[in-house]
């Protein structure tokens, strides 16, 4: 089971936003076999609509997405008043880290992904998430 917020109850549901379907299918498998419930989006505009309606724990996206780049994306949820908590993690092969911390995003990783530094990120940004939203009721 993921490391959700155990008061919740229910696997963490992630969305990735990714164009090359050998990275597709091996997030898959890295996550999938975290725990993660996983869906796929090949470009941001599918994913923004997505995200509207399955409101997932967190939008991993690469940059170079086409239709709406990563970049857009997580500014376009953080726009959004159903969707702006939502965790956005950025990747790319390109040092876009603080073009991303601009954007919104919770965290950053550069290409290529590893499956432990991937798995670990996702379960600290929920974490870290989960831990928000705790202190937020208490306050």
């Amino acid at each position: 089971m993921a490391d959700k917020a155990s008061s919740a109850g229910h696997r963490a549901i992630i969305l990735v936003v990714e164009r090359d379907p050998h990275v597709r299918a091996l997030e898959a498998f890295f996550l999938n076999e975290a725990g993660f419930g996983v869906e796929f989006a090949a470009d941001g505009v599918a994913a923004l609509a997505m995200a509207r309606e399955m409101k997932p724990d967190i939008i991993i996206t690469e940059v170079l997405v086409p239709k709406l780049d990563g970049l857009a994306l997580c500014r376009a949820v953080r726009k959004e008043a159903e969707l702006k908590d939502t965790v956005v993690l950025i990747f790319s092969i390109l040092a876009a880290q603080s073009r991303a911390r601009e954007a919104g995003a919770d965290a950053f990783l550069m290409k290529p992904l590893t499956d432990q530094r991937l798995v670990d990120t996702v379960r600290d940004l929920l974490a870290k998430r989960a831990s928000a939203q705790i202190q937020a009721v208490h306050s």
